[in-house]
């Protein structure tokens, strides 16, 4: 069987070797169209894999509660100089919502970073002990400060990623007493590489330390406003009846009446990546039926190319039919012939989807993995192709006359 196989195969070979201009032109199409879908499976893959990591590192069922409403038009009032968000919400939704286990205040803002000559323009935070926990944000080096430390209002912080290797490069910043805009911090830990965020921002580039002294050494001992406060719900489906349950209480404690806005803004960022994720879905749903059509304009060149060999060679067919063989065994040559046409182009196009893959994951900076499930439909499907563009043209060369082949010039 194997022998009669490569006899087989060798003989298709030999057939679409005679016209081999025509042969590669039918072939190009099932390779574009083969290449096109590898591509595109291939960078759906990697962009939902991005987004799901972003979910993953955006923090324990987030909640995220903003100074500042939104007008109708969905345009911010903003958070700064919104003086209504306090320490004592934050208190109140850790003390009396029960679907909420973890809860920071956040104040935050620029500011320049001095280690030696060297200097820094990066965004600091400040948060209590809980953030590590809400946001899964780990230190990579030291250690995170702790509610002691905000309590007795320390001047230490932690350094992101960013921000380390711009001051320090690859030295252990530990113990250093880096200048934060004329306050002098004392470095304890160097936080774990977050990498970009859902909206572009290097979440690297940063500072965290306690609340309590950003508000007196960064901001001024009369600005006792918070900009956010950081919360964690118990489990996912508890986080939209915590944002109603917060929203009702923040409400009756700023004394809003009904039919006024909200002088705060309760985000949800979690949504914001899901639609990205699924939009990614829709996107690759759409790239890969569009190529699907190359692969129907690819399988429609094969019928051609297979029409123009049987009238080529309706003589051949006929002494081939006068001899003895069956209709079967001549359908079976030119369907063949017609499966290893679309065969070669998709092997061709396997090749060349994952070479495009690698160079695009290169380009955008994405780790590109070829989804092996695309490696095996694509000659799946460049045999289904075959088959089913070649069947009616092998059928109308099995259906030949003898007679009439035999007398065709």
């Amino acid at each position: 069987m194997p022998v009669l196989f490569s006899l087989f195969c060798l003989e298709a070979l030999r057939a679409l070797g005679r016209n081999k201009l025509r042969s590669a032109l039918a072939a190009l199409a099932i390779m574009i169209g083969i290449a096109a879908v590898v591509c595109v499976v291939a960078i759906g893959r990697a962009g939902s894999r991005r987004a799901e990591e972003q979910l993953q590192n955006l923090g324990d069922n987030f909640v995220w509660i903003e100074a500042g409403g939104r007008a109708p038009n969905g345009v911010r009032t903003g958070s700064h100089g919104t003086t209504r968000l306090t320490v004592a919400d934050a208190e109140a939704i850790a003390r009396d919502m029960p679907l909420i286990k973890r809860v920071t205040p956040n104040v935050d803002g620029r500011a320049q970073i001095v280690f030696g000559n060297k200097n820094w323009m990066t965004h600091w935070r400040g948060i209590n002990a809980e953030y590590f926990d809400i946001r899964h944000w780990d230190a990579a080096l030291g250690s995170p400060f702790l509610e002691e430390d905000v309590r007795r209002v320390r001047s230490v912080v932690l350094l992101g990623q960013t921000v380390r290797e711009q001051l320090f490069g690859t030295a252990d910043p530990i113990g250093q007493v880096v200048r934060v805009n004329a306050q002098l911090f004392q470095v304890v830990g160097v936080l774990a590489r977050k990498g970009p965020s859902a909206f572009g921002q290097d979440q690297d580039d940063t500072l965290l330390l306690p609340w309590t002294t950003a508000q007196q050494k960064l901001r001024g001992r009369n600005q006792a406003w918070l900009d956010d406060i950081l919360c964690s719900a118990v489990a996912p489906e508890a986080v939209k009846p915590a944002i109603d349950e917060i929203t009702s209480l923040l409400r009756q404690r700023h004394r809003i009446k009904p039919g006024e806005e909200d002088d705060f803004n309760v985000r949800r960022p979690d949504e914001i990546i899901k639609a990205q994720i699924e939009t990614s879905h829709t996107l690759a749903a759409l790239l890969v039926s569009i190529a699907g059509i190359s692969l129907l304009v690819g399988g429609i060149g094969i019928m051609n190319v297979m029409l123009v060999s049987v009238a080529e060679r309706t003589r051949e067919i006929g002494i081939r039919l006068a001899v003895g063989a069956t209709q079967g065994a001549v359908q079976m040559q030119f369907l063949g012939e017609a499966v290893m046409l679309s065969v070669c182009g998709g092997l061709l196009g396997m090749a060349l989807g994952a070479a495009g893959s690698i160079m695009l994951g290169r380009t955008l900076g994405w780790s590109m993995n070829i989804p092996p499930e695309a490696m095996v439909a694509a000659p799946v499907f460049s045999v289904l192709v075959g088959i089913f563009f070649g069947f009616y043209p092998a059928r109308t060369a099995a259906r030949l006359d003898p007679i009439e082949a035999l007398r065709h010039e």
